[in-house]
């Protein structure tokens, strides 16, 4: 059954940031030698501290976000870290210099992922100006003399939406092993990955600080492409419906916008028209610049659009029926990786059940990445053999994805007696909690269906990716035995997914690429609706090529040095080229 190959995965990570940004890594200036002075700031308990201590043989200082979701990874490991240099005279520090982050909500933050390491707040971001921070987390350690002796990442297992199967590189660890050892830090500085700093903007002299304005132009934008993800409630790590948020996040946001990895899109605009592109215009993106270089005013609160309402419960309206994957919660761990659950449930049907929307609905938000809904049937898994048109594949659910709604008239089947087949990715953020989530199905009076949908696959489960290399090619095909309408696509490979793309060869010769991801991100993987049914001719065959990097050079990759086949896993592969269609019922 192929729906418990698909290993669908979206990392819910601060916009997936990369290093070819504003504010990059590779353009972070290095403090390595610097003199700190010590200055008295308050901790988010009101204790006043004082950065350095001179029975400390050196300091650890670390820039932290409360919604940074690097920093919360990292949390339970700067925890760990102050243990075991513990009565070591090793001294450690967090600084908050968010503009939009709050005493309360950091005293939740530290209380919730029980963080052990004393937080100040750095008003003003005197502190951060100091030492140059510029992202959290940002590790510098200071040496007995009050110098900065390393400066950067904490080891390199989390990135930007990407992590390494295990550390590699304890960086701080043993830049602290070198001080304590008298000897000379052997890696001073490892440019930091992380959340920009929301410092105090200062607006730039060259800009009319009021042509642009959060009132008059950004916070359009934001309703219009942000909001339904970064709201309270959803998939989004922090919110970004309110100036107060939004200009803590303004850094941030010029970032991936101009790096155009925010909003999530992936596909070339060469090829293809889809209904639920969501990228930002070359407008839109130049008034996010203007603003930020002017200071991200707020402008006239009265010229604020109204806010969106967004439907509260079910978006597909009150279901005929509710299924929950199971009676009794699902407890998910603070941290470590969590292997994909699945959970059968019965929705107790005793006839075949035409379903016209479903809408796979998270129990608790803040750690599902993802929920795919299968069909299992009696005897044969709920599908025939891969070119007969069957489908197992009812519904899913993922970050910014609406739920499944059809066209008047068009459903899909769930035979009578199926089993539901909910497959749970969890994502742990730091906090122990449990989760029961469940899907909602309207149904459609079976004299009312005039065309089934179905999903298909175009897939290769033959395939052997050499180790180290970094552009293997795979193939697959699929040949369409009658005529149908193409509604969706939806390609799908695991961490060495490089690229993919789709091509629909006709009978008469003429030959069309549907779809072409040239840089295909495992963590956000897209569906693609067509913004028009297209008629695909009965013999037309859909060919899908899929490119992997197996090389060093791919952070995620699991082992670079072994080959790969087809398999569940993350750390094995696929390649499946997923897609919608329509035909009419007889």
């Amino acid at each position: 059954m192929q729906f418990f190959k698909i290993t669908f995965l979206i990392l819910t990570t601060l916009a997936a940031a990369s290093a070819n940004a504003q504010v990059s890594p590779d353009a972070q200036k290095s403090s390595l030698g610097k003199t700190i002075q010590s200055q008295t700031a308050k901790d988010i308990l009101g204790t006043p501290r004082q950065l350095l201590v001179p029975e400390s043989k050196c300091t650890v200082v670390v820039f932290i976000g409360w919604e940074c979701p690097l920093v919360r990874q990292y949390a339970s490991r700067l925890n760990k870290l102050k243990t075991k240099f513990a009565d070591q005279k090793v001294r450690w520090l967090a600084i908050n210099s968010n503009q939009h982050d709050s005493l309360s909500e950091l005293q939740q933050f530290a209380k919730k992922l029980k963080f052990e390491i004393p937080i100040l707040k750095d008003v003003g971001n005197q502190i951060a100006d100091q030492f140059a921070a510029t992202r959290t987390p940002e590790a510098f350690l200071l040496n007995a003399k009050g110098q900065i002796v390393y400066q950067g990442r904490i080891d390199d297992q989390f990135t930007y939406g990407r992590q390494r199967p295990e550390v590699t590189t304890t960086f701080l660890a043993d830049a602290i092993e070198d001080v304590l050892n008298d000897k000379p830090v052997a890696t001073p500085f490892v440019a930091a990955e992380g959340c920009i700093i929301g410092r105090v903007i200062q607006a730039s002299e060259s800009k009319d600080q009021l042509a642009v304005t959060y009132g008059k132009q950004i916070s359009r934008i934001m309703q219009k492409n942000c909001i339904g993800c970064h709201r309270d409630g959803e998939i989004g790590p922090f919110a970004l419906d309110d100036y107060d948020e939004v200009v803590g996040w303004a850094g941030m946001i010029q970032e991936v916008v101009n790096d155009r990895r925010m909003p999530p899109w992936h596909a070339d605009p060469k090829h293809g028209t889809f209904s639920n592109d969501c990228r930002l215009s070359e407008t839109e993106i130049e008034l996010i610049n203007q603003w930020v270089d002017a200071g991200a005013p707020e402008g006239d609160q009265n010229q604020l659009p109204e806010p969106i309402q967004f439907v509260e419960g079910w978006q597909i309206g009150t279901p005929d029926k509710i299924v929950r994957m199971r009676k009794t919660p699902y407890k998910v761990p603070a941290t470590g990786t969590v292997d994909y659950q699945y959970f059968e449930a019965d929705p107790e049907l005793t006839e075949d059940t035409w379903v016209c929307a479903a809408e796979c609905r998270p129990g608790n938000r803040a750690v599902i990445h993802h929920i795919i809904v299968g069909i299992r049937g009696e005897g044969d898994f709920g599908r025939g053999d891969r070119h007969s048109q069957e489908s197992d594949w009812l519904a899913a659910s993922a970050p910014g994805s609406p739920p499944m709604v059809l066209p008047a008239g068009y459903a899909k089947l769930v035979p009578a007696g199926s089993k539901l087949i909910f497959q749970m990715h969890y994502t742990p953020n730091g906090v122990a909690t449990k989760d029961i989530s469940s899907v909602g199905l309207k149904f459609l009076d079976a004299d009312k269906v005039t065309h089934r949908v179905l999903t298909l696959e175009a897939a290769n489960t033959r395939f052997r990716i050499p180790p180290g290399e970094a552009r293997h090619r795979v193939d697959s095909k699929f040949r369409f035995p009658r005529k149908a309408e193409l509604i969706s696509l939806f390609p799908h490979m695991h961490l060495r997914g490089k690229a993919f793309k789709y091509i629909a060869k006709y009978p008469d010769g003429g030959e069309e690429i549907l779809l072409d991801v040239p840089h295909y991100d495992f963590n956000w993987q897209n569906g693609y609706q067509l913004a028009t049914p297209k008629k695909i001719p009965k013999g037309t065959r859909i060919h899908c090529t899929a490119l992997f990097d197996n090389s060093k050079n791919n952070i995620a990759n699991p082992d670079p040095t072994k080959s790969v086949r087809w398999g569940d896993q993350t750390w094995e592969e696929m390649m499946i080229g997923y897609f919608n269609v329509a035909v009419p019922r007889k």
